[in-house]
């Protein structure tokens, strides 16, 4: 059944909020495909949220096999962010399976979504890395990532359409890589004319939410090999 509840989480939370925000606050009422638009930001950000979440505790999780045996740190990390890249996997069935019946024909933009994934993934391994190093020493560090999360949530534009934010502030939200996947998987697989990357930021700003995955990435990578010295004494 843990599959299958990966599946149904999503979708659960996802006929929530188009009820709440087509029905009852219709922010989505001027978006095509809107209800596409907004199971596909729930399936990226659950994703995200699913990675850090268990990557923050894996290896004090597998702190008894750690003690034991002498494998490399890292591979906790990358195997918990495997399980939740799986899930990620699934979940985006549905969601073809979900544009096709919304009358969306598929194209050759559909396969943008893999470079995207590619770059989600290294995001949310980058931040597991940095979390799940810093939870060896600091177990309060979990219930601060929530927060951030909580709020990341709300201002990452996973609910309510990009568009609704005055354009001023648009290129703002792309510094963020998790608005500027999103968006740009959203606009692969819908088409839809909501604002992404390339119409919005038009300077050399435009390289600024790969330059922040790349350095999570390297920053995150560092901090936990310096760290998995210490890992067998301090958990």
């Amino acid at each position: 059944m843990g599959y299958l509840w990966s599946l149904l989480k999503p979708l659960f939370l996802f006929a929530i909020l188009y009820i709440v925000f087509t029905y009852i606050i219709p922010l989505g009422k001027d978006v095509e495909h809107y209800s596409v638009y907004l199971l596909l930001g729930i399936v990226l950000w659950n994703f995200f949220t699913e990675a850090t979440v268990i990557g923050a505790s894996s290896v004090v999780a597998r702190g008894d096999l750690i003690r034991k045996i002498s494998i490399p740190r890292y591979l906790t990390v990358i195997a918990s962010s495997l399980s939740a890249l799986i899930n990620l996997g699934l979940s985006l069935i549905v969601v073809f399976i979900f544009a096709l019946l919304n009358g969306i024909t598929p194209s050759f933009s559909w396969f943008l979504i893999i470079p995207l994934i590619a770059e989600l993934y290294a995001f949310a391994l980058g931040i597991s890395f940095l979390l799940g190093a810093m939870y060896v020493k600091f177990r309060d560090i979990t219930y601060i990532w929530e927060i951030v999360l909580q709020a990341g949530f709300y201002a990452s534009a996973i609910i309510f359409p990009l568009s609704l934010v005055p354009a001023i502030y648009h290129k703002w939200f792309f510094m963020s890589p998790i608005v500027q996947i999103v968006q740009d998987a959203r606009y692969a697989i819908t088409g839809n004319d909501q604002p992404v990357l390339w119409s919005t930021v038009h300077s050399w700003a435009v390289v600024v939410p790969f330059l922040i995955v790349i350095a999570t990435v390297i920053i995150g990578g560092v901090y936990f090999k310096r760290r998995s010295k210490y890992f067998a004494e301090d958990i």
